[in-house]
């Protein structure tokens, strides 16, 4: 009679630990099919958005997330070239929304842990006066 209790016992314990989560997935859901992707997604960019500087030969955009040090070619000079207008010192950022190719830094070169390869410009605009919290001394 024991081992009927015991056995019982360790039965229910086991279907009630089962855990029973599954759901159907949505028919509504985008599927991950590459085939239903557009163009746009399957290039392998990645959409950026941030502040975007170009100084002293060095050019950095900062996202929320992260810092990326950004390959100086044709189209960062481009970027920089629509961004002067919206500059008032050469030190100022801008906002810019861009779609760029990600890579790990190589080894031997200094500077931030990612790099980005601007490869489309899609908006450049001037930073909010409220939040830029840059501090300038003048003599």
């Amino acid at each position: 009679m024991k081992k009927l209790i015991i056995l019982l016992l360790v039965t229910t314990i086991f279907t009630a630990c089962k855990n029973d989560a599954k759901t159907e997935p949505k028919t509504d859901a985008v599927t991950s099919d590459d085939s239903e992707k557009t163009a746009k997604q399957n290039d392998g960019l990645t959409l950026l958005k941030g502040d975007f500087i170009y100084y002293a030969d060095a050019a950095v955009l900062q996202t929320h997330k992260e810092v990326y040090g950004v390959i100086i070619d044709d189209k960062m000079h481009e970027l920089e070239a629509q961004a002067k207008q919206y500059k008032s010192d050469p030190t100022d950022m801008v906002k810019v929304t861009v779609r760029g190719l990600i890579s790990p830094k190589p080894e031997d070169v200094e500077g931030w842990p990612y790099r980005v390869a601007i490869k489309e410009i899609l908006k450049v605009e001037k930073i909010n006066s409220e939040e830029n919290d840059v501090i300038k001394l003048g003599s």
